[in-house]
Parts: C-alpha cells; structure tokens; sequence
C-alpha cells in the first residue's frame, strides 16, 4: 500500500507546514509519497492549497512519489503540456477523478478498489479504523499513525 502525505503532513492537520517544500522533501525522505497542491502563474510554479504561496521549480515538480493536484486550469495544462509519468489530477469535490497515470482518486468515503486512492479517511472515521487494505494508497494527514497501524 502506498501511503501518501496529504500536502505533505504526516502528523496530522498543520496550516504552517502544509504544502511546505521542505516538509514534503522530508515526507519524501522519510519514504512517503506526497499529495501536493500546484498553481501555475505567470510560467511560474508554486505549491499552496488556497492561492499560490511557495515558489518551486520543474525539477521540484517532476520528483518520484509526488500526486500533484492542479489548482488552477495553468497548473493542469502546464502539466500537460510538460511531464511524462507524473502523477497529477484535477478534482474539486467529485466522487471519483483518474489521474494521468490511471489511479482513481476517490473523495472521502467512497467505495475502493485496487487502483483506488483512499481520501482523507479521517474525515469518516477518527479513530482510522476504516482504512481499506486493499485499496492502492491511502492519502491522509496521518499517515504516520495509518502506517504503525497496519
């Protein structure tokens, strides 16, 4: 199962750490992979979850074990148009979204399968007892506490 830092936390709910470049180059050192929120401006490139905030580069962008989540229709068309392999989608509140390289990203408490990425099962469920195994990853802000228990 992969288990994915949702914008790079690990611990839970951070604001200050959110989308941090080098909280997720640490959620990346540790051995996670990485949800990440990605605005495009201007040919520019920056992480942040409700406006463009954190100023990053291509080589950045296109690192192993990023799930780049394009917030403006620039960050989505940059992608596009200039990676390959890279893990990246669009969604706002649907159910279900397929990511360009054909995983599912489901929306919290949604039924899972093999090539499905279970959301924030936290928003369902606290206590983390409903993490489906048998689902591909699992993106939460707990991931630390997902992977001790299982």
């Amino acid at each position: 199962m992969k288990y994915i830092a949702h914008r790079g936390l690990l611990q839970g709910p951070d604001p200050e750490l959110e989308n941090r470049p080098e909280q997720i180059k640490l959620a990346l050192d540790l051995g996670y992979d990485c949800e990440i929120d990605l605005w495009s401006q201007g040919g520019l490139l920056f992480l942040g979850h409700d406006k463009p905030t954190y100023h990053v580069t291509y080589s950045f962008v296109i690192q192993h074990g990023l799930w780049i989540h394009a917030k403006n229709f620039e960050a989505l068309n940059w992608l596009a148009d200039r990676t390959k392999g890279v893990h990246y989608f669009w969604h706002e509140k649907d159910q279900y979204t397929l990511t360009s390289t054909g995983y599912i990203w489901s929306y919290p408490n949604t039924e899972l399968s093999n090539r499905t990425i279970q959301l924030m099962p936290e928003w369902a469920d606290p206590e983390l007892n409903n993490i489906d195994q048998t689902c591909y990853g699992v993106c939460s802000d707990y991931v630390e506490l997902i992977k001790s228990k299982i």
